[in-house]
């Protein structure tokens, strides 16, 4: 069993910065994959960003390439998602999830455990 701890959001002006944080329970964190999708209200769980296990391939969603970065310190069980240029339309709760294989995906029901989210606010 895995426990994902997300933190960092907060609220912040267009253009602004934030680093999202999820720490990881147990002792094989390299050996999931780590991803991080985000739900505004009334709309569905969409990707944001994905980082395989210990080789480290990333994939990101096309509306947040250039501006968001996902990376991971699997010394210290938690994987990050650095969001800069921040939007309005980037206001959603951001999820943390993990898959029990060092294989990523895009594919939020692939994925075996989640955090209990964290509130991103962008003001314009």
């Amino acid at each position: 069993q895995v426990q994902l701890v997300e933190s960092g959001g907060g609220l912040v002006q267009a253009g602004g910065s934030l680093r999202l944080s999820c720490a990881a329970s147990g002792r094989t964190f390299s050996s999931y994959a780590m991803a991080w999708f985000r739900q505004a209200p009334g709309k569905e769980r969409d990707f944001v960003a994905t980082i395989s296990g210990s080789s480290g391939n990333t994939i990101l969603a096309d509306s947040v390439k250039g501006r968001f970065t996902i990376s991971r310190d699997n010394a210290k069980n938690t994987v990050y998602l650095q969001m800069n240029s921040l939007k309005p339309e980037d206001t959603a709760v951001y999820y943390c999830a993990a898959r029990a294989t060092p294989y990523y995906s895009t594919t939020y029901y692939r994925y075996d455990y989640w955090g209990q989210g964290t509130q991103v606010t962008v003001s314009s």
